[in-house]
C-alpha cells in the first residue's frame, strides 16, 4: 500500500483518488479553494471514460446526473440540416456518452470519498522531491509527506517545477463564450432534444443538454485577436456574443437572447511533455497534458490517466514505485499525445472549410476521430498490457 497526495479536487485528482482506493491505497487531496462549489459547465463523459466509471459503480449515477448525447443535428448557419450521421462520434463498442455539468459532476465524485480524504484551502506552493518519498509545501506554513505525489491541478502546476518539465502555451486565434441556459426558455431545444452544432465561416455555435436534460450548456467558437483567459469563468458580455453571431438562424439568436450571462474562454495548445515523472513525483490531467477542446477530450483522458495509474500502481510499495511510474509515462504519453494532435487537427477542420464544405467538414471530423480510436481506447487493457511488457 503506497501514501499517496493528490494536489487538485479537479475531474483528474476526484477520479484518481476514487480509483487508487479501489486498489487499496491510502489517498489525500488537496485542494486550493476553500469550498467546492458546482461552477463550470458541461461536457461530454465519452466511452473511453464512461467504461472506466463503470469499473467503480459510477455509471448509474452518471446518467442520472447527464443527459444521452448519442444522437445530433447538424445545421448550417441558415438552419438548412447537413445529412451527416451520428456526428461527431462514430458508434464505440464501449458505450455510450453522457452529457454532464463539471459542478455537478465533481459533486458525485467527492460523495464517493470519506469526508476526511479531501481537504480545502491547502494552496501548494512547492513541492519537493526526497530520497525515497515527496513532499508538498502549503501557502499556508504547512506541509505532508507521501510516497507519491500526484499533480492534477490544471494548467497552472507547481508539480511540472517539480518535475522539471514545462509547456509553453500558444494561443490558437480561437475563443469560446460559454453558457448555460434552462431548456423551458428554448422552445427548440423542448421540441428537439439531440445535440445540436451549427457551422458558419470560422465560427461554430453547439449546444447539448446537462443537467438531466434541464440545462443547455452552449459554446459559440469565435476567432479572436485577443487575448482572452485561459479560464472557463472570465466573464463576458452577451453584446458581444451576439454580435459575433448575427444573422445565424432564430434557434441560435433564441439560445442567446435566453441567456443571463457568459463568459469567454481562450483557446490555447500547448506540445506534449518529454517526461511526467521522478521517483515518487507525477502528473495526471491537464498538467500532463493540456489539450485544445474541440473533441471534447480533455476531462475523459485525465480519467484515462486516474485508471491507467490505479492499474499500474496495484500491489505497488516503495521500493517498485520509480520503475511503475515509467510504465504509467509511457503508456499514457503515447496516448495524450496522439489525441492532442487529433483535437489540434479537429480545430483546423472546423476553421479551414468554406461555406459550401460544411458537409464534407462534418464528415471529416467524424472519420478524424474514428479513424484515431479516440473513443473505442480501453485504457485499464492498455495499462496492463505495458504492465506484462515490462
Amino acid at each position: 500500500m503506497l501514501n499517496i497526495a493528490i494536489i487538485g479536487a479537479g475531474v483528474g485528482g476526484l477520479t484518481a483518488a476514487i480509483a487508487l482506493r479501489d486498489k487499496g491505497h491510502q489517498v489525500n487531496v488537496y485542494e486550493q479553494t476553500a469550498e467546492l462549489k458546482a461552477i463550470g459547465a458541461g461536457f461530454g463523459v465519452l466511452p473511453n471514460a464512461m467504461h472506466l466509471l463503470a469499473t467503480v459503480g459510477l455509471d448509474d449515477d452518471i446518467k442520472r446526473i447527464g443527459h444521452s448525447a448519442g444522437a445530433s443535428i447538424v445545421r448550417d448557419l441558415d438552419g438548412n440540416k447537413l445529412p451527416v450521421e451520428n456526428w461527431p462520434q462514430k458508434p464505440s463498442p464501449l458505450g455510450s456518452t453522457y452529457a454532464v455539468h463539471r459542478g455537478e459532476f465533481q459533486q458525485l465524485l467527492v460523495s464517493e470519498l470519506p469526508a476526511e480524504v479531501v481537504h480545502l484551502g491547502k494552496r501548494a506552493v512547492r513541492v519537493h522531491q526526497h530520497d525515497d518519498h515527496a513532499r508538498i509545501d502549503f501557502a499556508d506554513a504547512t506541509g505532508v509527506t507521501a510516497d507519491l505525489v500526484i499533480g492534477a491541478e490544471g494548467i497552472r502546476t507547481v508539480v511540472q517545477e517539480a518535475v522539471g518539465v514545462k509547456a509553453p502555451a500558444t494561443g490558437e486565434g480561437v475563443m469560446a463564450y460559454r453558457a448555460l441556459v434552462p431548456v423551458e426558455k428554448l422552445s427548440w431545444a423542448l421540441e428537439d432534444q439531440r445535440l445540436a452544432i451549427w457551422f458558419g465561416p470560422q465560427r461554430t455555435f453547439l449546444c447539448y443538454l446537462v443537467s438531466s436534460g434541464k440545462i443547455m450548456n452552449v459554446v459559440g467558437y469565435v476567432p479572436s485577436d485577443r487575448d482572452a483567459a485561459e479560464s472557463w469563468s472570465a466573464p463576458a458580455e452577451l453584446d458581444d456574443l451576439r454580435a459575433e453571431f448575427a444573422g445565424w438562424e432564430p434557434r441560435v439568436q433564441e439560445t442567446i437572447n435566453a441567456a443571463e450571462s457568459t463568459f469567454k474562454w481562450g483557446i490555447f495548445d500547448r506540445p506534449p511533455l518529454p517526461t511526467w515523472s521522478t521517483r515518487s513525483i507525477t502528473l495526471l490531467g491537464d498538467a500532463a497534458h493540456a489539450m485544445v477542446p474541440h473533441l471534447g477530450q480533455g476531462a475523459n483522458q485525465a480519467m484515462e490517466d486516474a485508471f491507467a495509474l490505479a492499474t499500474i500502481l496495484e500491489g505497488a510499495d516503495k521500493g517498485s514505485l520509480a520503475r511503475l511510474l515509467k510504465s504509467y509515462e509511457s503508456v499514457r504519453i503515447e496516448r495524450t499525445s496522439l489525441v492532442q494532435r487529433v483535437s489540434r487537427e479537429a480545430g483546423h477542420l472546423y476553421r479551414d472549410f468554406s461555406n459550401d464544405d460544411l458537409t464534407k467538414k462534418a464528415e471529416a471530423i467524424s472519420d478524424l476521430i474514428a479513424a484515431n480510436h479516440i473513443a473505442g481506447y480501453d485504457a485499464i487493457a492498455e495499462a496492463k498490457r505495458a504492465l506484462a511488457q515490462q
